[in-house]
Formats: C-alpha cells, sequence, structure tokens
C-alpha cells in the first residue's frame, strides 16, 4: 500500500515564519521561514517515509469563496513583504527536489489538497496530511490522517489526528467539523456562523442533530434562546458557512500521480539552493550528491627537502607574480607547526602544494615562505592570525586577510569561511571544509595521507588571488578600502602579538578568590533558606518562582508555560519587596563568577603562567572587538567581589601594569559628530559633563546640583546614546514613563543639534539601509525595513546608536595600532596584553614605566583629531585590580 505525502504550503510556511527568529542570507534575503518549513518537511519525512509527495500552495487570487461571500477571510491582514518573498523562493527550493507543486486559480490548497487526498483513498493510497489549518480535519478518515505542527515548551511537536483523535478532542466525526464551523463560524477566515452561538453550544447541538441542516429543521425545539432566534431569524448564515467551511474534493487538476513520486530528492541541483540560503546544517543531507567539478583545479604535490627547495626558488624567481595577488595556505597544528602549504598565483597553471615530509620541513618553509613576503609580493591569506604564529612575523605591509576583508562588506554574517567568500564574491558554490572531511582535523587528514585534502586545499586557495580582486573593488567602490589597510589590516597583526604575548595569572590568587566566593555563596544559602522558611533549589527558577509568588506572595508574578518567570529583570522590581531577593540576586551573581572566573579561568592558563585569549575582530556588526577564550572584556565591574577577580591578572617579574582608558568616549564621539555647540564647549572647557547636563536640564545651578540630580543627568547622556526609549529610562531610574520623557524632551532642548543628528541617522539609515561611522565603517540595518514595530524600533535605535559605537571602536583600535608603533620605534620591551572596549592594559618593565606612560597617553589622546578634546588616564599597579 502506498502513501502520498500532501503539504499545506502557506500554513506551514507561515507558521515557520512566525515560529522562527529572523534570518537572512549574504545577500540580505529573508530566509527563516523557509528555513523552518524544511526543518518541518525533513522531519515529517523521515517520520513517513511516504511514496509519493506533493506541497499545495495558494494563489493571490479571489476564490469561489470570495464569489459566495465577498467578506471571506476580509479580516485577515496582509502577508507580511519578508514572508511574502519566501513563498517563490521555497517553490523553487521544492521543485529543485522534484517535488511537486501545485496551485490552481480560484481555489485554496485545502481544495487542492482535498481533493488529492480523496482519488488517492480511491486508488487504496494512505495519506498524510501537514497542515496547521484545522479545517482540514473534515477529510480525516481511516486511511488520511491530519498532522498538526505546535510548538510546547519551546520544541516543535506534530499532534496526529485521526477520527478516534477528532472524537476525542471534539465529541464529532470529522465531517461533523464543517457543521461545526457552519454554526460557530471562524474569525480566521472571517466565516460569520450563527450571532451568539461558540464552540460549546455547537457542539452540543451536533451532538443532539448531528448536521446543519437537521439543526435547522429542529430550530423551534432549540433551547439556548440565542442560538433559537439565530436560527428562526438568519437560518441561511449557518447553511452559507457551511458551504464556506466545506473543502472541495472534486477539483480539476492536471496532476499526474507518478511525477509526485518521492524520487532523487538530494540531488545537486536542490544542493545549490540550500547552499545559496546558506543552510549549513542541512547540507549534510546532500552528501553524495554534491558535484565540486566546478572547484576542482590543477596541482602539484612536493613533498621532499629537494622538491620543496626547487619549487619555493622558482615562485620567488618568478618576477611576474608580483603585480598580482599570490594566495597561500598555511595549514598547522596546534603547536603551530606547519603541516602543509599551498601556494597559487593566477600567472601560474597549477597550484603549488608542500606537504610536511619531516624534520627540517617548519623552518624550511617559514624560510621560504617569509622571502616570498619579503620579495614584496601581495600575500592573500584567509586566516593571516593562524599563519603569524607560525611565521614568526610581527608586522608586514603586503598581506592581507581576506577574511576581514569579507567582514567589513557584510559585518552581520556569522561566517567567512572559503565557500562563502567563494560564493559572495565569485558566485561559486564548493564545499565547505565540513561537507567533505566532517570533524576530521587538518592534520589527521595530512598525516593519513588523504588524497582529497590537497584537493580541497587547491581549491580554496586558487580562488584567493580572483576573490580578493573583487574584494578590494567593492572596498574601494564603498569607501572602506582605507579603513581595511590602514585600520583593520593592521590591527591583524596588533592583536596577534597580544594573543602571543598573553597575560599572567597568579594561580594561588585564583584558587584564594574561588575560595572566597564559595564561603560567600555558602552564606547566602543559608540566608535565602531563612528566608524562605525551607530549602530548595535556588538554581531552579521553578523551584524559585515558587517560593518567591506562591509562599511569600510577592506581585509582579508572570505565568510562563514553566512556571513564574525568574528573570532579572523581575527580581529588580522586587529587590525593595523582600530581603529574600537582594540575597538571590547576590548569589546569582556570586555562583556565575565561580564558574566562569573562579573555575573557568585555570582551563586557560599555559604551561608559561599566561592565559593566550583570542581577540577577534569579524565578531561585532559595530566594529568592536571582541574577547574569546576566555572572554576577558567581560570581567564583572559593578560589584565589589567581581572587581576582585582582577587582582588575579599579574604582570611578569620586573614589570608592571599601565592601565589607560578613553573617558566619555561615545559621549565625546556624539558632540563631534552633532556638532552640538553646548557640548562641545562643556567637553573642551573641562566640565563635569553630568553635571552641566542637571544643571540645564533640571534647571538648577551647577554648583546646587545634588548627586541624584547629576546620576540622573548621566543615565540620560548615556541612554541617548544607545537610543534610549522613554520607557526604558524610567525603569533604569526608576521614575514614570511620562517622566522619563520629559527628562529625554529636556535633554533635547538643551543639545538640539542632538536631536537633529539622531533623527538624520535614522532617516539616512532608512534610505542607505545600513548607518556609516565617522571612518566609513557600514553596519547595515535590515531591521528598519520591517513590517515589524518591535525590529523596526530596534532598527532605530541600531540606526543611533552603531555610528557613535563604531566611530569609538575604530578610535581605539587606532590607538592600539600607534602605541605598539611607537614602542617597538623605540626599542622597548613594553607590550599591550589586553583591550576592553575603551581600555587598554600594557605590561611595562619598571624601567619604562614612565616613557611608556607618555607613550600611551600621548597616543591614545592623539589617535584622532575631533571638535573636542579626548582624555585618557594613565594608571599604573602591580595587577590589573591596582592598576585600574
Amino acid at each position: 500500500m502506498s502513501k502520498l505525502l500532501l503539504m499545506d504550503g502557506h500554513s506551514i510556511l507561515n507558521r515557520a515564519f512566525y515560529g522562527v527568529p529572523e534570518l537572512t542570507n549574504s545577500k540580505g534575503m529573508h530566509t527563516n521561514a523557509i528555513y523552518g518549513f524544511l526543518n518541518i518537511m525533513f522531519k515529517v519525512l523521515e517520520e513517513e517515509k511516504p511514496d509519493y509527495m506533493t506541497v499545495a500552495f495558494d494563489v493571490k487570487k479571489p476564490t469561489f469563496r470570495h464569489e459566495m461571500y465577498k467578506e471571506y477571510k476580509g479580516t485577515r491582514k496582509p502577508m507580511p513583504k519578508e514572508l511574502h518573498e519566501q513563498v517563490p523562493v521555497l517553490q523553487e527550493v521544492l521543485k529543485a527536489m522534484n517535488i511537486t507543486v501545485v496551485t490552481k486559480p480560484g481555489f485554496e490548497a485545502d481544495d487542492i489538497i482535498g481533493t488529492l487526498a480523496s482519488e488517492a483513498e480511491k486508488c487504496g493510497h494512505v495519506v498524510t496530511i501537514v497542515s496547521g489549518d484545522r479545517d482540514l480535519l473534515q477529510l480525516v478518515t481511516d486511511k488520511v490522517m491530519l498532522r498538526i505542527p505546535k510548538t510546547k515548551s519551546g520544541k516543535t511537536i506534530v499532534e496526529d489526528y485521526t477520527p478516534e483523535k477528532v472524537m476525542e478532542v471534539y465529541q464529532l466525526k470529522p465531517k461533523q467539523i464543517i457543521d461545526l464551523k457552519g454554526l460557530m463560524g471562524d474569525s480566521s477566515d472571517n466565516i460569520p456562523g450563527l450571532p451568539g452561538v461558540g464552540e460549546k453550544t455547537a457542539t452540543t447541538l451536533l451532538l443532539q442533530y448531528e448536521t446543519v441542516e437537521n439543526v435547522i429543521a429542529h430550530a423551534n425545539d432549540i433551547k439556548p434562546k440565542k442560538a433559537h432566534e439565530a436560527l428562526l431569524n438568519s437560518p441561511e448564515l449557518a447553511t452559507m458557512s457551511k458551504e464556506l467551511a466545506t473543502i472541495k474534493t472534486d477539483v480539476d487538476i492536471e496532476y499526474i500521480p507518478e511525477e509526485a513520486k518521492c524520487d532523487d530528492m538530494y540531488n545537486s541541483n536542490a544542493y545549490e539552493y540550500i547552499k545559496e540560503l546558506e543552510f549549513k546544517s542541512m547540507l549534510s543531507r546532500f552528501e553524495g550528491n554534491i558535484s565540486d567539478e566546478d572547484s576542482k583545479v590543477p596541482y602539484k604535490l612536493f613533498e621532499t627537502k629537494e622538491a620543496v627547495t626547487e619549487e619555493w626558488k622558482r615562485i620567488v624567481a618568478d618576477k611576474k607574480l608580483s603585480k598580482e595577488y599570490t594566495g597561500i595556505e598555511i595549514i598547522t597544528n596546534e603547536d603551530a607547526e606547519a603541516l602543509i602549504v599551498a601556494v597559487y598565483c593566477k600567472a601560474d597553471e597549477n597550484v603549488s602544494i608542500m606537504v610536511n615530509y619531516g624534520e627540517g620541513y617548519n623552518s624550511l618553509i617559514k624560510e621560504k615562505v617569509n622571502s616570498l613576503i619579503d620579495s614584496d609580493r601581495n600575500i592573500v591569506m584567509y586566516d593571516v592570525k593562524k599563519a603569524l604564529k607560525f611565521l614568526g612575523i610581527r608586522h608586514s605591509n603586503n598581506i592581507w586577510d581576506i577574511g576581514v576583508a569579507a567582514y567589513l562588506l557584510n559585518p552581520l554574517k556569522d561566517s567567512y569561511s572559503p565557500d562563502d567568500i567563494a560564493r559572495d564574491f565569485l558566485g561559486k558554490n564548493i564545499p565547505a571544509y565540513s561537507e567533505k572531511f566532517g570533524k576530521e582535523k587538518p592534520e589527521t587528514l595530512v598525516k593519513g595521507h588523504n588524497e582529497e585534502y590537497p584537493e580541497y586545499l587547491a581549491s580554496i586557495c586558487n580562488l584567493l588571488p580572483y576573490a580578493m580582486e573583487n574584494v578590494v573593488d567593492k572596498l574601494k567602490e564603498w569607501n572602506m578600502y582605507k579603513l581595511y589597510t590602514e585600520i583593520e589590516m593592521p590591527l591583524v597583526f596588533t592583536l596577534n602579538n597580544m594573543e602571543n604575548e598573553g597575560i599572567g595569572v597568579d594561580r594561588e590568587a585564583l584558587k584564594e578568590y574561588g575560595d572566597n566566593l564559595v564561603g560567600r555563596i555558602e552564606e547566602l544559602e543559608k540566608e535565602i533558606y531563612s528566608q524562605a522558611g525551607e530549602e530548595f533549589n535556588i538554581n531552579s527558577p521553578k523551584q524559585l518562582g515558587v517560593i518567591l509568588f506562591e509562599k511569600l506572595k510577592l506581585p509582579f508574578a508572570k505565568k510562563t508555560k514553566t512556571g513564574y518567570s525568574t528573570s532579572a529583570d523581575i527580581l529588580e522590581k522586587l529587590r525593595l519587596e523582600d530581603p529574600i531577593v537582594p540575597a538571590v540576586l547576590e548569589y546569582r551573581q556570586l555562583t556565575k563568577l565561580k564558574s566562569t572566573y573562579a573555575d573557568g579561568l585555570a582551563g586557560y592558563i599555559k604551561e608559561d603562567g599566561r592565559i593566550h585569549g583570542k581577540f577577534n575582530q569579524t565578531i561585532t556588526a559595530t566594529g568592536r572587538i571582541s574577547s574569546t577564550e576566555p572572554n576577558l572584556q567581560n570581567i564583572p565591574i559593578r560589584m565589589e567581589l567581581g572587581r576582585q577577580i582582577r587582582k588575579v591578572f599579574v604582570p611578569g617579574e620586573g614589570k608592571v601594569f599601565l592601565d589607560a582608558d578613553y573617558s566619555q568616549i561615545e559621549l565625546r564621539v556624539l558632540a563631534h559628530m552633532s556638532g552640538d555647540e553646548s557640548l562641545i564647549t562643556a567637553y573642551n572647557e573641562n566640565q563635569d559633563i553630568h553635571s552641566t547636563t542637571a544643571s540645564k536640564v533640571f534647571h538648577v545651578p551647577v554648583e546646587e546640583v545634588t548627586p541624584e540630580l547629576r546620576r540622573n543627568a548621566k543615565a540620560v547622556n548615556f541612554g541617548i546614546v544607545y537610543g534610549i526609549s522613554s520607557f526604558g529610562l524610567g525603569q533604569d531610574l526608576n521614575i514614570s514613563k511620562k517622566e522619563a520623557e520629559e527628562y529625554i524632551n529636556r535633554y533635547f532642548e538643551t543639545y538640539p543639534k542632538i536631536k537633529e543628528f539622531l533623527d538624520k541617522l535614522v532617516k539616512d539609515a532608512k534610505e542607505l539601509g545600513y548607518s556609516v561611522t565617522e571612518f566609513g565603517r557600514r553596519r547595515p540595518i535590515p531591521e528598519l525595513a520591517s513590517s515589524n514595530f518591535m525590529q523596526r524600533s530596534f532598527g532605530e535605535r541600531v540606526a543611533m546608536n552603531s555610528p557613535i559605537q563604531g566611530t569609538a571602536a575604530d578610535i581605539i583600535k587606532i590607538a592600539m595600532i600607534n602605541v605598539e608603533k611607537s614602542l617597538e620605534e623605540n626599542n622597548m620591551k613594553t607590550r599591550i596584553v589586553l583591550q576592553v572596549h575603551d581600555e587598554l592594559l600594557l605590561e611595562a618593565p619598571v624601567d619604562e614605566i614612565e616613557k611608556a606612560s607618555a607613550i600611551l597617553n600621548e597616543e591614545m589622546v592623539n589617535a584622532v583629531k575631533l571638535s573636542v578634546n579626548m582624555v585618557a588616564t594613565v594608571e599604573q599597579g602591580n595587577d590589573w585590580y591596582e592598576a585600574k
């Protein structure tokens, strides 16, 4: 017995659109609905294993139901444009997978499904229908099952409806669902039904009389007053509603069942679509059907010392290579030893691949690659930092990281891998590493003499010169070439040097810090148990919610599917309601400190007693540097016990830390970019900006500004930079929304050009689709074009903040590059070891303290020339806490 799977295209696509967070591919096309649809489809395919499959879609034209009742579906909102653009793309993907797609003008997808299900059943097949539309329950029989996807506890589950299940849930037979709709109507489709008749009354009537027609025939016997009157006054509404709700099962459709056979779904054509949509998690389904002929290029292997030497001699000596980009890929192991090296230039016919032949390979390759770099070639790599650790060079003016360049062109992406770059800049689909080799490490592939690995390496190395030319053209077109060459590329070297340097950690101090945390956590546990009157799992939101809102009966209870919400914002509201709440908040902070830092940091300390974390420049959309493995930028500073973790970070013997951070850099950038004379004057006269703002906003002399007024002004100052709303400011200051709105309005009256500037940022971003920093850095803001109000509001805040935060990020990058350059030009041993947003931490020998401090201050203050003074304060100490 064959099985036919029928899917309701628009129903499942619509559900996916609202159930999956917003997704876009690198071209800016929305993809979340397609992604969600395909995930549901793959799940059902695996479970059902159908022989035939068809997806039915609605057509945007009136149907016979609109002719019968012009208000049919008249209350539905138009489809959001972000969803609308995904419909034809999904249909193309399905067709590429050889899945039959059926539409019919004048009819709905339900009618197509009803017809196909009816015909299949007559032919002896079993049918599974997948839809979120319960109208389709009327089609359920012993051979037709309806599966309805729904979300439960944040996960997608599928409810299966057989005749027995329909009877269990509705007390009715499947066919009676039509009669149910006839009596009660359907607000989602704007089917009227009988006035005053709801589901309960309709069900009761149908249990007694079975059909709408029989209910009408017994109108005089109906007891419920509203139903009785409606049946007597307007029985035609019930019959019309039933007809509107009845799914057609005899639509004339051009449909050849054999063409709907599930055959060759995971083919190379469909793979290209999935690749284009950037659904990387789905690509593994197409293994065995991937065509990578397009990416194959000729290559030569060199596996002896003599062969490698001769080939490098040829490459370095070939003068014609010097005028174009040379692509190099250096694959190293965890100890930064080269395993395999590929070199390609457009003038060559082959990619030269040198494989580690044994002892002496590292030093030979290092020497040869450095000689190529010294010959003034333009060297292009995918991950320069990784190569630098092997090459051991601190700076170069002719090495280019194509991944960093690709990041500048689209900072919203989460990946800049070779296959991404091939697709985005050459229009080529090449397999990703994971598609070909899974989780195998390159070291294993090289040592195992995997024949496909050199071929893969050749294909990605071959793309580098061609892709780099296109990337550079685009950078120049978008006025970001200078940003790339003068800030981002020099920064690659600075960050690499910081990673190599690392920062010292006192193991004993770290252990002592952890022990202190444990002591305080245990004290808090006892305190919380005492306040609660019982012991419970403090880390369980469910158990904590019961204690706070049921036992202690605290206000602001917010019920969720899993219990009461005990989120940070809820607990902050409750802070003054009961002493248990501040204890819980502190407990949470300290347990996080314990796991993340006291315990977590120990695993990152290397044999040299230092942590060599990673500094990333292609993660944040604004251009800020991020820190990982571990995240040293997220060290808490608001609570004293959090700040004390800085004591475990120590300089080497005979050295001290020098710490400097910019004073209010984002506000100074705002003053400069807005051109507001009042704010510029305040900064250039070294006024206390928060007191000055408080004086002007609250109309009091500066000398009469209280700490509270200054604190409020500070919240407004920094809130404006982040596009804060009156609601957000009200929450921050614990004042009403109206009062917060007055603060903001007074602020803009005080600094009128700031309001003009911020409004223009939003206006320009809406027109362009992106914001721009003072240095030309672009930040795409697709949310501004969203049909969703919350998304658009978020986009407007991003449009206000990104140019300011991005400019501040660029300034600290310039400062880092210049500080390092100045230190090296003066032959000093002082090194930058850490960057935290607007703060730089240097490790300096004692005899260099004075000179290094002067360089640090001078380079930070003079990194750029703004219309306001830049201020940076340099401190020193024997640990990071003391220096800060």
